[in-house]
């Protein structure tokens, strides 16, 4: 698949990621993460924030991958 074409379906996937992984988000803190201490709240904003990198890095280092020479 030539890396033009990665970008394309990656920065889609990037977009949609990004999108579930804050209305996930938004959904749990709302309902789970109100009712622990604030120092429990606190973690999980933190995490909640930046766990989504992980994945989103993965598909970036997809799409960055040079074109295989035939």
């Amino acid at each position: 698949m030539p890396q033009r074409l990665r970008k394309l379906i990656g920065t889609v996937l990037l977009l949609l990621l990004v999108v579930f992984w804050a209305l996930s988000a938004m959904a749990l803190a709302q309902g789970r993460v109100t009712e622990l201490g604030w120092f429990l709240q606190l973690v999980c904003y933190v995490l909640l924030g930046a766990l989504w990198v992980v994945p989103g890095g993965l598909l970036i280092w997809w799409m960055e991958r040079p074109d295989k020479r035939a």
